[in-house]
């Protein structure tokens, strides 16, 4: 478990992980050395694991999304995971539970792209059917 401090932090480093120490340290009403061994311990602990970078503006706007639902043959699960990981447009993988075993979140330049990953994803050996839904708006990301 983390503290209520450590929960704080994690959401003002959610909202702007480039965010100095010294302003953490001021919106949390901590010392700057404190922010910085809670991060420290935070990191050392795994519950940061890292930083990235979200893709913001014009980008993300022109960017078409897809939620893709993926039935797999069991005993070609690694396989199929493994293939997956190497199509660039799939952004995330889940595993979930219900009538499909993952759920790919596949992100392309254009609806041409994303058809064509679809496609793509639909051909891998251990890929039994799919089911896909294109996002139309993202109303909040955290």
């Amino acid at each position: 478990m983390i503290s209520k401090q450590d929960q704080r932090l994690l959401l003002h480093l959610r909202q702007n992980a480039r965010c100095s120490v010294s302003d953490l340290a001021r919106a949390l009403d901590l010392s700057r050395s404190t922010v910085q061994n809670r991060i420290a311990k935070l990191e050392a602990s795994g519950v940061i694991r890292g930083y990235s970078v979200e893709l913001g503006g014009e980008y993300t706007a022109s960017q078409v999304e897809a939620h893709v639902s993926i039935k797999v043959f069991q005993k070609l699960t690694a396989r199929t995971n493994a293939a997956l990981e190497q199509i660039s447009q799939v952004s995330q993988l889940y595993s979930v539970s219900g009538e499909y075993d993952l759920i790919a979140i596949v992100q392309a330049q254009s609806l041409e792209e994303l058809s064509a990953v679809l496609d793509e994803i639909g051909n891998l050996e251990g890929v039994e059917r799919t089911n896909s839904a294109v996002v139309l708006e993202t109303r909040f990301r955290r």
